[in-house]
């Protein structure tokens, strides 16, 4: 289909006359860089991961930008082509004031909350060891809010008794639009480590712990764990040792003391606004770019 997809991009490209065209990886977007290169218009790529993708890998040679995480490099990439940027976040993923995001949320600010996220497909396994440990979590005095993923749990709310009987609720929905007050109401995430999250994760101070997807392309999440790790933003547990997972929650979620070290490193992680340089940059490129050219002879 990419041969079909080809000649699509040509049409879209000859039909809009775009002056930048900026892909974000995957093959989707092989088709529209590669028409867009040979009509000579700028070409812009981003990679959010910190091992760069197949089509970022082979596209590169192509693009007159290459937006890359801090510290990775391509090796068909000059360097006046590479800028180091993270992925840009949404407005509306900012910090809440912590008292006004449990609210939305219905969660008790007597008790800590762990926060459980899959990625945008919920994780299954994760899902799970909510479900097994909400009970004894909540006997410490932790509130679970569980984002299972669509299809894989329906909304349930539980009630549960601490050690001192006091009423604590574990929440599971299978969906949330509102991330930046429930990572705002979140003390510990538990977390995959897709590029999206951390990114939020960082926009909003939270720690966690990252249990990396092990069959992720060329193990990207891994990477993207340990950086999150060794910038001191959280920690990392392999996916074979979910079992350790309750004690590290334990460990960490009550520790005030290491909690804000890691908020403060989070603080320090989020310094680069990458949307407004990444829009002055593209401005610049586009406001250079020739008129549309024909295709370059093969």
């Amino acid at each position: 289909k990419q041969a079909g997809a080809f000649f699509y991009g040509i049409n879209l490209v000859r039909s809009q006359r775009p002056d930048g065209i900026v892909g974000f990886g995957g093959f989707t977007t092989a088709s529209v860089i590669v028409a867009g290169a040979l009509f000579n218009v700028p070409v812009v790529l981003h990679e959010a991961n910190r091992v760069p993708g197949r089509a970022i890998r082979l596209l590169g040679r192509l693009a007159r930008r290459v937006y890359l995480p801090p510290g990775v490099r391509l090796r068909d990439v000059h360097m006046s082509a590479l800028r180091h940027m993270g992925l840009p976040v949404r407005k509306e993923i900012v910090r809440e004031p912590r008292e006004t995001a449990l609210q939305s949320f219905g969660l008790d600010p007597r008790f800590s909350v762990l926060v459980v996220l899959g990625g945008s497909q919920g994780a299954t396994s994760l899902n799970d060891w909510a479900d097994k440990n909400a009970a004894a979590l909540a006997l410490d005095g932790v509130q679970v809010c569980c984002v299972t993923g669509l299809g894989k749990r329906e909304s349930e709310v539980r009630e549960f008794r601490t050690r001192r009987g006091e009423p604590i609720k574990a929440c599971f929905f299978p969906f949330c639009d509102r991330m930046g007050a429930l990572l705002s109401a979140a003390d510990l995430v538990v977390s995959r480590a897709g590029a999206g999250t951390i990114a939020e994760l960082i926009r909003c101070t939270t720690p966690a712990i990252l249990i990396p997807y092990p069959f992720a392309a060329d193990n990207h999440q891994w990477a993207n764990a340990r950086f999150f790790e060794m910038q001191g933003g959280g920690l990392v547990i392999a996916q074979e040792r979910l079992n350790d997972l309750t004690g590290e929650v334990r460990d960490t979620i009550f520790n005030e003391w290491l909690l804000r070290k890691f908020r403060s490193n989070l603080q320090r992680m989020d310094r680069a606004n990458s949307i407004d340089d990444m829009l002055n940059d593209l401005e610049e490129l586009s406001a250079s770019a020739p008129a549309l050219a024909q295709p370059k002879p093969a």
